[in-house]
C-alpha cells in the first residue's frame, strides 16, 4: 500500500486525455458541437457507467484546452466554449486595485519552453514574495522539477531590494543550476532586465 501511494505520488502525471486516445476524440467530437466541458463529464458518467477509463472531469477537459504544452485538444477547440474566453479565470477574479500589468518588456509565462511545463528538465524555478508582520518580506524561489525550496531575507518589497537580493542568492548557486525563473505580476520584479543580466537568468511572468 505505501509502495503504490508513492506511485500516485509521482509527478509529472500524464494527462489522461493524452493515454487515451478514444476518450480525447470523444471529447474534441462533444466540443465541436459547442458541448461545455461540465456536460461532457456528465455525459461519459452516465454513459459509461461500468467503464471508469471512458470517464474524465470538467477540470481536466480545461486544463487539455488551457494548457498547450500538453497539445492533447486543438486550441481551435477554445472557440466553441460558450464564454468565448482565450483564457480561463476565476468567477470572482478582479485586479481591481492591484498595481499589476505594469511591468516594462515583461515576457509572458506563454513563451516558456515546453520543457518548462512538463517539468522534464531540472533548472526551472518559480518564484513569489511573502509579506510578514512589522515590514518583513521573504522571497521564495522553488525549482519545478525537484521541488527544492529557497528562502531568501529582503529587505523591502520594493524593487531594488527584491532584485539585489535574488541576484546574491542565484549567484551561490552552482552554475547554470537556473535556467529560468517565473514570478507573477507583483511589481517587486519591475527591474527584472537587471536580474537577467546579472545572473543570466530567463525571466517570465504570468498573465495579468
Amino acid at each position: 500500500a505505501d509502495e503504490r501511494a508513492w506511485q500516485r505520488g509521482l509527478r509529472p502525471k500524464p494527462c489522461l486525455l493524452s493515454v487515451h486516445p478514444s476518450l480525447q476524440m470523444l471529447v474534441a467530437d462533444k466540443l465541436q458541437i459547442e458541448w461545455s466541458p461540465e456536460q461532457i463529464a456528465g455525459w461519459l458518467k452516465a454513459e459509461y457507467r461500468d467503464d471508469r477509463t471512458m470517464r474524465v472531469s470538467h477540470e481536466t477537459i480545461y486544463k487539455s484546452l488551457f494548457i498547450q504544452a500538453r497539445g492533447v485538444l486543438k486550441k481551435e477547440l477554445t472557440h466553441h466554449l460558450r464564454s468565448r474566453r482565450i483564457m480561463r479565470r476565476a468567477k470572482r477574479a478582479s485586479t481591481i486595485g492591484q498595481p499589476r500589468g505594469q511591468i516594462i518588456d515583461a515576457i509572458s509565462i506563454r513563451e516558456r519552453p515546453a520543457e518548462v511545463e512538463d517539468r522534464a528538465v531540472p533548472g526551472h524555478w518559480e518564484g513569489d514574495l511573502l509579506s510578514g508582520g512589522k515590514n518583513t518580506h521573504i522571497a521564495t524561489l522553488v525549482e519545478r522539477q525537484s521541488r527544492f525550496v529557497l528562502l531568501v531575507r529582503v529587505d523591502g518589497k520594493d524593487s531594488e531590494s527584491v532584485v539585489k537580493a535574488l541576484v546574491r542568492q542565484v549567484r551561490r548557486l552552482p552554475q547554470g543550476l537556473m535556467a529560468s525563473l517565473t514570478w507573477d505580476r507583483g511589481m517587486e520584479l519591475a527591474y527584472h532586465k537587471r536580474f537577467s543580466v546579472a545572473t543570466d537568468v530567463e525571466v517570465y511572468f504570468c498573465d495579468p
